[in-house]
């Protein structure tokens, strides 16, 4: 069975590779690190090393196990271009998605440039598998570089993350980008969203025609303060927009 997850835009999870480093403000208050480190030095567990990077090339075929067709976050415990990730090991992966076409995966990064320039050689001129979809973490606006990255990103659907959502995200070019999803930050310390920076993403998704969808407010705990965005919930996926004036 894939792992379950509380995630609202996937149905399941897949860490080929766990543990991570900060590299951003938005890493202050990592989910997967607190996770990952409660269980450091306990023996036979899954984190017996913490949130230190480790290769699991035991659950590369996972995926070819999962009949029913899902959507995949790929590394919801890591970031794949982490660089003391081989490109071997990155391919590795690659090839598992592609081979398990009946799934969508969602491969999400902070490392941008690394993912645009191996999908490039990947792919070349080659169309990108419909099933795997690219995207970075963007929480404010002093990282909208990573967007120029992902546009020259080699995918069928390229999307952002602008979760923890830390500042205001001012104007975004979201040309060749098809989806956007928005959260707040969660657990002890989660630092606030103001509502006019969920607004200002959402308007501009809805002007520029992009999908949006809105995760949650935060606090103490991720559904502390529920998902209604102007009274509504806000569950776009790519190629579904719900034409609803903002």
């Amino acid at each position: 069975m894939a792992e379950q997850t509380a995630i609202e835009w996937t149905d399941a999870t897949w860490n080929p590779v766990t543990g991570c480093d900060k590299i951003s403000p938005g890493c202050l208050r990592c989910y997967a690190e607190r996770f990952s480190e409660r269980f450091r030095g306990v023996p036979g567990h899954p984190f017996e090393h913490g949130f230190d990077l480790r290769l699991r090339p035991e659950r590369l075929d996972q995926p070819l196990k999962w009949k029913a067709p899902r959507r995949i976050f790929v590394n919801s415990m890591s970031d794949l271009f982490h660089k003391g990730v081989p490109d071997e090991f990155v391919g590795r992966v690659f090839d598992v998605m592609e081979q398990a076409s009946h799934h969508v995966f969602q491969v999400l990064t902070k490392r941008s440039s690394r993912m645009a320039t191996f999908t490039r050689r990947r792919y070349g001129e080659a169309i990108p598998p419909a099933n795997v979809w690219l995207g970075v973490s963007v929480e404010d606006g002093l990282r909208k570089g990573r967007i120029a990255h992902l546009r020259r990103t080699a995918a069928a659907v390229r999307f952002l993350s602008v979760e923890p959502l830390i500042g205001p995200m001012g104007e975004i070019d979201l040309s060749n980008i098809d989806w956007v999803i928005v959260g707040g930050e969660s657990g002890p310390g989660h630092r606030p969203m103001l509502p006019e920076w969920v607004d200002e993403v959402q308007e501009q998704c809805a002007e520029q025609s992009v999908a949006f969808f809105f995760k949650q407010w935060g606090g103490i705990r991720p559904k502390a303060n529920g998902r209604l965005l102007k009274g509504r919930e806000w569950n776009e996926f790519p190629g579904e927009r719900n034409e609803i004036a903002a």
